[in-house]
């Protein structure tokens, strides 16, 4: 077809892309587009005091940063300056939450974005957390859960995101296309902005496989690139990425045009089309602003404790097909209350959920034997609440034949405190937010050291995510770190009640539902033989065995590890 050119304004506007309407009514002078970009708020919706080192300051500094209504006080002072600024995310917006959101399948942290009004968000690989179809109910609302004990509690219907969550590279098996939107496309100013969205590729790997069985990750990047022509043909000014995949640098949070960062983020920007100058990541829980190869690449740390402000500079003149975004300007901004004063309709907000979920999370539980079971890895790979854990999770599937359990470390978000009544339920939840449940199955004395073998042993090994088991009382190993990946396990060492495993044994293991599916890696799971749904969740077998061990009078938990795991070198 031939092309045909209209000269507008001494510029060119090229009629067979962009309607000539459309292009008459674009602004005649460079535009600034003001964005804001959330990330894995992971439900966190009140303030929490953490530690910080600015650019500015190389001194630790400990702030109270955050909350939902902070949060909200910003965007109120921010919006005041440009009315037409968008909020958007780049995934874990819920899942591993707190108790207070956790209780209510997470659905108030959805209400609280809504009345924030974020616009879209890439998914995380939490949203996953419990499958697609949970996943679909949270963007398009209902009832129909697979957590009915929860889900619908908080209110007696929920009516979903208002925001757009959007991947591209989320594909339905059956019609091959994304799962959710791949982008959306906001007009700003009298100009287009396209969020395309993505999350990890590896995110099969980070959920149950049953609950994503109808769907498959495809390359970041590839699946990004494939949506630019669409865009352009569009008559977009500027495309921006949102991308639940992140990196580190050792640079401070809030320093400009960092040039040390490093991980999965870096290869997959350095891929993507020359038409996409920002892309807003997480997934890392680092804070950044960083450069790569001519891009703009941020991260908001984690759980609200900082928003991303972004400034596009765009001009709609330059000629349809070339970059008409001419400067960005990115800083990560602290929430903190004492800068922005809380917006008293969320406060209100917050007040009223914690009032009605007080009575469920104060309930005491049960004492522990100490104030506070820790979840920090020793040398070998072994912490306290992981001993806890696992013994509880063997208590518990006893009477199903288990005679060993093991549980992923990354399951166990926060370590235990126990107040002077005991842990209650909001603790409980804080540290088993998942309530995976517990499966039963059989494996080879074989199997087990091949288990032992798929983990992380030390610090650089971990970057694919997996990491050590924790494993119950009366299953013991050794394990050397001079020798290779696949062979650190010291033949002989592994016992159960001090006796070597038989390798052609068959000897019948607990595990959570998770990496029962093969995930964090731990792939020879998954050829485990007379698998058992227990029906009982993690979190339950944590809770009654608190209970029996202090009616027992023997409270549980420990502030050292228990030498289960003995690493050697």
């Amino acid at each position: 077809m031939r092309t045909t050119f209209v000269r507008w304004r001494g510029l060119l506007c090229c009629a067979a892309a962009v309607a000539l309407e459309a292009c008459a009514s674009l602004p005649s002078a460079p535009v600034e587009v003001n964005l804001v970009a959330i990330n894995d708020l992971h439900g966190h919706l009140e303030a929490e005091t953490e530690s910080f080192v600015s650019a500015a300051d190389p001194t630790p500094r400990k702030l109270k940063v955050g909350g939902i209504a902070t949060i909200a006080g910003a965007l109120r002072a921010w919006r005041a300056e440009d009315p037409q600024l968008l909020l958007v995310g780049a995934g874990d917006l819920i899942g591993a939450s707190p108790a207070l959101s956790s209780i209510w399948a997470d659905e108030p942290t959805i209400e609280a974005l809504n009345l924030l009004g974020l616009r879209a968000s890439a998914v995380g690989n939490h949203e996953f957390d419990r499958g697609t179809a949970e996943l679909l109910r949270y963007q398009h609302g209902g009832c129909n859960s697979p957590r009915l004990e929860y889900a619908c509690r908080f209110h007696d219907s929920f009516g979903g995101a208002k925001f757009s969550y959007l991947a591209a590279n989320a594909i339905g098996n059956a019609s091959q296309r994304p799962l959710l939107p791949a982008y959306r496309i906001e007009q700003v100013h009298g100009i287009k902005i396209a969020f395309i969205g993505a999350v990890l590729r590896g995110t099969s790997s980070m959920v149950e496989a049953g609950g994503i069985a109808d769907m498959h990750f495809i390359d970041e990047a590839e699946a990004i690139n494939r949506w630019v022509p669409e865009l352009k043909a569009q008559g977009v000014s500027a495309i921006v990425v949102l991308i639940h995949q992140g990196g580190a640098t050792p640079e401070p949070f809030d320093q400009n045009d960092c040039s040390q960062l490093q991980g999965p983020i870096v290869d997959i920007v350095r891929r993507l089309d020359p038409a996409i100058r920002l892309v807003i990541s997480a997934h890392t829980h680092h804070g950044y602003l960083c450069q790569v190869d001519g891009r703009s690449v941020t991260q908001a740390e984690s759980f609200g404790h900082m928003l991303t402000r972004v400034t596009l500079t765009i001009d709609p003149r330059i000629a349809p097909l070339q970059q008409k975004v001419t400067a960005i300007r990115a800083s990560n901004v602290l929430m903190d209350p004492e800068r922005f004063a809380p917006d008293p309709a969320l406060a209100g907000w917050l007040q009223q959920l914690q009032t009605r979920s007080a009575a469920v999370l104060a309930q005491p539980v049960a004492r522990l034997a100490v104030p506070l079971v820790d979840n920090e890895l020793n040398a070998a790979g072994e912490s306290p609440l992981g001993d806890l854990v696992a013994d509880a999770q063997l208590a518990a599937t006893r009477g199903f034949g288990a005679q060993i359990a093991m549980t992923n470390h990354k399951s166990m978000r926060e370590p235990l405190e126990s107040g002077v009544d005991g842990s209650n339920v909001a603790q409980l939840a804080a540290t088993l937010p998942y309530r995976n449940g517990l499966v039963l199955l059989s494996l080879s004395g074989s199997q087990i050291r091949m288990l032992l073998e798929q983990q992380s042993w030390l610090e650089q090994d971990r970057a694919s995510g997996r990491i050590m088991l924790q494993v119950s009382q009366g299953f013991a190993y050794r394990w050397d770190a001079a020798w290779p990946l696949g062979q650190r396990v010291v033949p002989g060492s592994v016992t159960l009640d001090g006796v070597p495993l038989d390798e052609h044994a068959q000897y019948r293991i607990s595990v959570n539902s998770f990496i029962a599916q093969g995930g964090d890696g731990f792939s020879v799971l998954t050829s485990g033989g007379v698998r058992v749904d227990t029906g009982i969740n993690d979190l339950d077998a944590l809770r009654l065995y608190l209970i029996e061990r202090e009616r027992d009078g023997h409270p549980a938990g420990a502030t050292q590890v228990a030498g289960r795991i003995v690493r050697i070198h």
